[in-house]
């Protein structure tokens, strides 16, 4: 698997102290099986299953930590998992766990994800499912399960912005 090489993932101190120790690299992550990175981090199965599932999304064109992040709040924790789903209904999903509605865009992010699972085709970036997307809610909507407020409106954007 071709590896990006601005890969941001949620290290600690030690983990990071450990890879260099063993001279991995961040972007070679996925180069190395879940069982040799427990050794490697000195971190449990789950811990292990979160890096690589957040080093693995970023792997997608134009995707990086924070939706990574999203994929893994969603419960997926790899390309395998999201082939075959449905962009919209992936984001209907995000958007009731949120308990607000997200910016569009990030709906074209999960189709992109969606269509990479399915096809590998790095040539590919979320705007290239802007239209397609735009297409599908004038002629779908959005689900009567949709939250009312806004990501803007949310307290965890509020809380963002103050910092």
């Amino acid at each position: 698997m071709k590896t990006k090489t601005a890969i941001k993932l949620p290290l600690t101190e030690a983990e990071k102290t450990a890879l260099r120790k063993h001279r991995v690299k961040i972007a070679d992550i996925l180069n190395y099986a879940a069982d040799e990175l427990e050794v490697l981090l000195n971190a449990d199965k789950g811990r292990v299953k979160h890096i690589r599932a957040l080093a693995q999304f970023q792997s997608v064109p134009s995707v990086g930590i924070k939706f990574a992040e999203d994929l893994v709040f969603l419960g997926y924790y790899s390309l395998a998992e999201l082939k075959n789903k449905d962009g919209a209904k992936l984001t209907d999903a995000f958007e009731r766990k949120k308990g607000y509605w997200i910016d569009p865009c990030v709906e074209d992010q999960f189709r992109l994800v969606v269509n990479y699972a399915n096809t590998g085709d790095r040539k590919k970036q979320w705007w290239h499912f802007t239209e397609a997307r735009k297409t599908f809610r004038e002629q779908n909507g959005y689900p009567a399960t949709r939250p009312k407020t806004a990501w803007y409106e949310s307290q965890e954007y509020k809380h963002k912005s103050l910092k």
